[in-house]
């Protein structure tokens, strides 16, 4: 029996969007964006879709760059999987005062 060719299966599509959801266990929705040529009046617009991946370890965050890759069907909606964060979003405006709020607690005791 021959091993098969991955080739042969057919490449697995892979995409980069950016994190806007990780409130879901194990699960993240990520927006990919593209750029058309509108076909009547030719101007470049910015078309987005919504992809549902799996992330196994929880380590996406919202903002984050990521790469996804196509898999398959894991639930209803996800038929992606989380292949790394290629950039770190940067703290969020509720996450630093959370972070001074702490560090003022821990002074004050």
């Amino acid at each position: 029996m021959t091993t098969p060719d991955p080739q042969a299966r057919g490449a697995r599509k892979e995409r980069i969007g950016s994190v806007i959801s990780d409130k879901m266990n194990k699960t993240i929705v990520v927006r990919v964006e593209r750029r058309v040529r509108h076909p009547i009046y030719e101007k470049v617009v910015t078309r987005s879709s919504r992809f549902y991946a799996h992330d196994e370890k929880n380590e996406a965050k919202m903002g984050d760059r990521v790469r996804i890759a196509e898999t398959r069907p894991l639930s209803r909606l996800k038929r992606w999987r989380l292949v790394e964060v290629l950039e770190k979003a940067e703290a969020s405006a509720a996450e630093l005062k959370e972070a001074g709020e702490e560090a003022a607690a821990q002074a004050a005791a």
